[in-house]
């Protein structure tokens, strides 16, 4: 089984009487208590408890909390295993701590074993009196036992692979169904593999050959994306001058291609519905080379401020931002370019949402697919005769996607699809287009063109 390379700076082990807790698994233990105690998002969580955090000790930390939220049904199988109790009965810290510890090391190679045992004793000595005599006696089984546990872990069926790949059982009986046995093992291996470290830079401002020279790691053009950079480690985007400068913004190419295949001309009349947070606005901006007119719809009135300021730090001026719901806006202009991004399930960004997989469910696909549709009927109401209507999810699921798009299709025969597959290159059956992470190392997306009449 896959396993995560970290290799921690080197620093002297302290002595057993003075033993504390790394700033770095600190972090962690506080993240993964507040993604399963109080219902937070990891990526925030992470952001907020890391903010004080030295740099040498951020990747750590991310790769500790990240790893162990999404591995969470593996951990808890082993725990369970190792346990002499039920795992319901142990008290959430104790719970986070020793799950922190299991990850440390079933998954986590450059780490330690008794670096991994001892601190996570100590997480769960500062918050449940008692609970570190259970840490460390299922730790340090797991240091002898834990690999043989894993290694009897087979997918061959979706109840035995949602154990094996750590995601709900739903899901993996929905990819099994979808993609058959071979390419829902192939995509649940993937989603445990660490995302695609990217940027798009910004051709308002610069060319991408600056860019590539003034960065200080490894990083290669992306194919076929003029504007894409591959990076090959993870990148603190947000922390750079070029970000500041509104130079760069960090994409995956998967993201990147959407706003390629609406193809929007210098002039068009284009619209962005469900625009925040302005990734795939701002790249309609450098693609239009700032002339035409660019409304970015967004109903969130605290998204569509932030909406605003990243459209002005990427320095695209001929967009505007509209405040209002996209299933109820009224024609107040037609356009040539229509993008639809609505809200969905996320499906293909598991990678770096690590406890989306534990979020999302059944019903709320089906809601939001209801959604989608609705959105999709705005879109065509407010599309130009001849114009051109994008519709991209950054999902893997066909109510999300094909179905969307057959609904929408059938109401309206004005509209037709366009084989994206063939233009593409891509090589895949059916007129739309579904990226993978385990197959095309990015995102998830279904992105789909169509023309009306």
């Amino acid at each position: 089984m896959p396993t995560v390379r970290f290799k921690p700076s080197p620093r002297p082990e302290p002595p057993a009487r003075a033993r504390t807790v790394s700033p770095a698994r600190a972090c962690a233990f506080a993240v993964v208590r507040r993604v399963f105690e109080q219902g937070a998002y990891a990526d925030r969580a992470f952001t907020a408890e890391a903010a004080a955090l030295p740099a040498r000790e951020r990747g750590l930390a991310m790769a500790l909390a990240y790893g162990t939220v999404q591995r969470r049904a593996t951990l808890d199988h082993v725990a369970l295993r190792l346990c002499n109790r039920p795992l319901s009965q142990l008290d959430p810290p104790v719970m986070a701590a020793l799950r922190l510890g299991l990850f440390q090391l079933l998954f986590l190679d450059g780490v330690a074993d008794h670096a991994a045992v001892n601190e996570s004793v100590e997480l769960a000595k500062g918050v449940k009196r008692g609970g570190e005599g259970l840490v460390n006696a299922v730790l340090r089984r797991a240091a002898r036992e834990g690999r043989g546990i894993l290694d009897q872990l087979t997918d061959a069926d979706p109840e035995s692979a949602a154990t094996r790949h750590s995601v709900p059982l739903w899901l993996a009986e929905l990819w099994w169904s979808e993609l058959g046995a071979d390419q829902a093992r192939a995509l649940l291996r993937g989603v445990n593999q660490p995302a695609e470290s990217s940027v798009r830079v910004n051709t308002l401002l610069m060319r991408r050959e600056d860019v590539l020279s003034g960065l200080s790691l490894t990083a290669l053009p992306a194919p076929k994306l003029p504007e894409g950079i591959i990076l090959d480690q993870p990148f603190d985007a947000h922390g750079s001058e070029l970000w500041a400068a509104g130079a760069i913004m960090p994409q995956s190419r998967g993201s990147m291609l959407v706003a390629r295949v609406l193809d929007p001309r210098p002039g068009d009349r284009v619209l962005d519905l469900c625009a925040a947070p302005g990734a795939k606005t701002t790249h309609l901006g450098a693609l239009m080379r700032d002339e035409g007119q660019l409304v970015a719809v967004e109903r969130h009135p605290g998204r569509a401020d932030a909406l605003g300021r990243t459209i002005a730090r990427m320095r695209v001026g001929c967009a505007r931002v509209r405040l209002g719901d996209a299933t109820k806006l009224e024609a107040e202009a037609v356009y040539d370019r229509v993008l639809v991004d609505p809200p969905c399930s996320g499906l293909g960004t598991l990678q770096s949402r690590p406890d989306l997989r534990w979020r999302t469910n059944p019903e709320r696909i089906a809601d939001l697919a209801g959604l989608q549709g609705r959105i999709l009927d705005t879109a065509a109401m407010m599309l130009a005769p001849g114009g051109v209507l994008v519709y991209s999810v950054c999902t893997i699921s066909r109510a999300e996607g094909e179905r969307v798009i057959e609904r929408f299709l059938a109401e309206h025969p004005k509209f037709s699809a366009d084989d994206l597959s063939a233009e593409l290159g891509h090589g895949r059956p059916g007129p739309h287009l579904q990226l993978r992470p385990d197959r095309d190392g990015t995102d998830g997306f279904f992105i789909a063109r169509l023309r009306q009449r």
